[in-house]
Parts: structure tokens; C-alpha cells; sequence
């Protein structure tokens, strides 16, 4: 969200009388426009509803002096324009906490590991030195490296990729049919 900004009272009193000439019902209305604004905030999923709606009315607060003359129709329309923004805003700055899985135990590693020494063997000496090869750098380097190896083998980068793809493939489902015969 931005800035947090206060509320001057000419600023609000301005606002209430945009709302509505008595200040009674000024003050009903802006308890229905933030209740509403907080309902519909809670309706899209977010968090934080109360602190959302108050941005909300504080934005449109702020532009009171040149709004104030120029808009016409229901305010609270207005309101609900400027909530659909700062709920964009919301959502896209929200902080997304990544799904980590569980530590895998030492003897599952050890079994998954066994499992696919046993499947490289299942494998051509070719595509066996192939794998190897490709999954040997790291970064930057296995861009190289792996330009590298299209060239010496006279093929497109592409075609590596997609030959290392269904080699991974056949391994991984090999991996996953030895996991389930030893567990």
C-alpha cells in the first residue's frame, strides 16, 4: 500500500459534505461505504480488509478538491473504483510464501538413490554419458557446457533438450517403479 497519509479535518469535513449535506447522515454513509468496502474485500480474499478499506477512503479523501465539483452520481461508486485498485496493488505486492516440502529422511534419500544407480545402469552407454555430461555443470557454466555438447554431437540445442527430456523421463519413471517394488 502507499504512503500512510492523515486525514487533515478540512480535508474530511470536505469529504463528509461530498457524501452528504447533514452530517449525520455524511457519518452513516461513510460507516455503510466502509463496511461495504470491507465486506468486499474479505469477498476477494484478502488480508489485512480494515486496514485495505481505510486506504481506500483515505485515496479518494485525498483527491477530494478536485473531485468534490466534478463528480457526479453516487459517491460510494466512486469508493468501490478505488477499492478495485488498491486490491490489485494488494495482490500483486503480497508476499507469496513458496510450498517447502518436508525434509526427506536420510534413508529415503539413500533408497531413491539406490533406486536410480540402478536405473542409470538400465541405460545405453551412450545416453548413460549423455545424462552425465548434461547434468554436470551448474549456472552459467551449464549453458556453455551444454552448447557445447550439441555442437559435438551435431545437433541443435533444442534437440539435446528434448533428448535429454525423454531420457530423464524413462528415468524417473524407473526410479518410481523401483521405489514402490522396495517400500
Amino acid at each position: 500500500m502507499r504512503n500512510q497519509w492523515n486525514v487533515n479535518q478540512d480535508d474530511f469535513d470536505r469529504f463528509l459534505a461530498w457524501l452528504d449535506p447533514d452530517r449525520e447522515r455524511a457519518g452513516t454513509r461513510y460507516e455503510d461505504i466502509r463496511r461495504k468496502l470491507i465486506k468486499i474485500f474479505e469477498c476477494r480474499g484478502c488480508s489485512l480488509c480494515e486496514d485495505l478499506a481505510d486506504e481506500t477512503i483515505n485515496r479518494v479523501i485525498r483527491k477530494m478538491r478536485d473531485l468534490a465539483d466534478t463528480y457526479i452520481g453516487d459517491p460510494a461508486l466512486y469508493f468501490y473504483g478505488v477499492a478495485r485498485n488498491v486490491r490489485l496493488e494488494h495482490h500483486t505486492k503480497r508476499i507469496r510464501i513458496p510450498h517447502i516440502p518436508p525434509p526427506v529422511p536420510a534413508e529415503e534419500k539413500e533408497r531413491e538413490y539406490e533406486c536410480l544407480e540402478q536405473c542409470m545402469k538400465t541405460l545405453t552407454a551412450d545416453n548413460r554419458d549423455l545424462m552425465l555430461e548434461y547434468y554436470k555443470s551448474e549456472k552459467r557454466t551449464r549453458i556453455v557446457h551444454r552448447k557445447e555438447m550439441a555442437v559435438h554431437l551435431g545437433i541443435a540445442p533444442n534437440a539435446l533438450r528434448l533428448r535429454a527430456f525423454r531420457i530423464r523421463a524413462g528415468l524417473q519413471t524407473c526410479v518410481e517403479s523401483c521405489l514402490q517394488l522396495s517400500g
